[in-house]
């Protein structure tokens, strides 16, 4: 992996989403996170050497469209990856796969190969983690603040229970690593939904 080119496209991709102030969830943190667990996954899964720094530059790119337009734009994302990697003179094939990972990070795609399952999975890793109930709060507050809503609790728990059942990771490791706690975070939240203490007779 070619260290020089992962050390600027960081900077370019912090530089771009540094200024989204209310994007308390989507930050150049999360693009790490997704970036280091895609380094997990890749040991993991027997992934070739040269297929590492496609998954990290997408990973790293994945979720930049945001300074653009914040739903249902990851295409916007590619191409601004493509830009700039088109910039840095990277090879054109290679562009086009890290184009295809950034869309398969779109939440209703179903990954096609064993590198959009490793993206996928990477990007929602946070379900699994003692860390998934703040990560959750602070994509209510992003939500709240950029849609000019208010969520209330009752709701977003509701929300957060029907994501986790939802949800599946795809690849093997992340099934044999984290299936189990995501199962107890899921537990957990529905502990929080309160049923009444008797139902009203007929």
């Amino acid at each position: 992996m070619n260290e020089n080119i992962i050390s600027g496209i960081k900077k370019y991709v912090n530089m771009m989403m540094w200024p989204l102030e209310n994007h308390y969830y989507h930050q150049y943190e999360h693009a790490l996170d997704v970036a280091n667990r895609v380094v997990e996954l890749w040991k993991k899964e027997w992934i070739s050497d040269e297929m590492l720094e496609i998954l990290v530059i997408a990973a790293l790119f994945h979720d930049i469209w945001f300074v653009i337009q914040y739903d249902d734009n990851e295409s916007i994302g590619a191409t601004i990856a493509k830009n700039y990697l088109k910039s840095i003179f990277y090879p054109a094939e290679k562009i086009k796969l890290i184009e295809e990972l950034i869309i398969a990070t779109t939440p209703t795609r179903l990954p096609n190969n064993i590198l959009e399952s490793i993206i996928k999975d990477a990007d929602t890793d946070n379900v699994w983690r003692d860390d998934f109930f703040e990560k959750g709060n602070s994509l209510k507050k992003e939500l709240e603040s950029i849609k000019k809503i208010k969520i209330l609790d009752p709701e977003w728990t509701h929300y957060s229970i029907n994501f986790l059942r939802e949800h599946k990771f795809v690849t093997k490791t992340s099934v044999i690593e984290r299936q189990a706690k995501k199962e107890e975070n899921l537990r957990k939240l529905e502990e929080k939904v309160v049923l009444p203490e008797s139902w009203p007779s007929l």
